[in-house]
């Protein structure tokens, strides 16, 4: 299915990195030729009144909420970005308390093909926003990572698939199938010290799988070295040019919390470059 509906969360601070992220999503979703909704949501937080004089400098402050203001900033960069793009853009904005923040956006993430997330290196609120969209929206995600925001593309020439054999990996590549058919180049690589016939084969018949949907792919090994896979694959993406990295997320809950696998953590909190992820 082709991807013509994305959604973008506005949360947080707009600094330089962020609204450069906003520019770029904009950019992949007019590449994309989809249509793309913003939803900029600010925190209710409960300020305790005082009384304020006329030359006291907080009255200067009080008359403009901060959240509403930074709110706003975030939705000028988008109505700009779309703007400059061309492309068919809606926006929503919104005052909700702080834990319903990440529901709300998994809420509206079900009404489209692709929530394109800028993320925050390390921050716990995005990890946690995250989490929230692939383990309740149903939907992909696509990482927008903004420490490396100035480098990106958005048009996806060179994909890697991150291929572990699994049912979440398999749910990532049909869920990318209209990126893969698009690039000039698909790599399916799997990180494994011993590269055993059990590996080969899973490998090539992903490979053979893609063929069938037009993407001629190839696949290889990467070894590990004893380092962790998310380094290795973030390694691996940046040495071979890489725009974008296709992987499934895995997490097991105990007793109602979620606890990420390594790999997953490792992207999620420092994605080395686009990354398309599905649960």
């Amino acid at each position: 299915m082709p991807i013509k509906d994305v959604f973008l969360p506005l949360v947080g601070q707009p600094r330089g990195p962020a609204l450069a992220a906003i520019e770029k999503c904009v950019s992949v979703a007019a590449d994309l030729g989809a249509r793309i909704t913003a939803l900029a949501l600010e925190e209710d937080l409960f300020v305790r009144p005082k009384v304020l004089l006329p030359d006291d400098p907080d009255a200067v402050e009080a008359k403009g909420a901060p959240g509403a203001v930074e709110m706003q900033r975030l939705l000028d960069a988008f109505t700009g970005a779309a703007s400059r793009a061309s492309i068919r853009a809606q926006s929503r904005s919104g005052k909700v308390p702080a834990d319903q923040i990440a529901p709300i956006l998994a809420e509206h993430a079900r009404f489209s093909d692709l929530t394109l997330v800028p993320v925050k290196p390390h921050d716990s609120r995005t990890e946690h926003i995250i989490e929230t969209l692939l383990f309740e929206s149903g939907r992909p995600l696509l990482l927008c990572p903004e420490q490396h925001v100035e480098v990106l593309r958005p048009e996806f020439e060179n994909v890697m698939i991150a291929w572990d054999h699994s049912a979440r990996a398999a749910r990532a590549v049909g869920d990318a199938l209209p990126v893969l058919q698009a690039a000039a180049s698909v790599r399916v690589v799997t990180v494994a010290d011993d590269k055993t016939d059990e590996i080969v084969q899973s490998g090539t018949s992903l490979v053979e799988h893609l063929r069938e949907h037009g993407v001629h792919a190839s696949f290889e090994t990467a070894k590990g070295g004893g380092s962790s896979i998310g380094k290795v694959l973030g390694s691996w993406a940046n040495s071979n040019a890489i725009d974008a990295i296709v992987m499934g997320a895995y997490h097991h809950s105990r007793l109602n919390e979620i606890v990420w696998g390594g790999v997953t953590k490792t992207v999620i909190g420092q994605p080395p470059c686009w990354v398309m992820i599905s649960h």
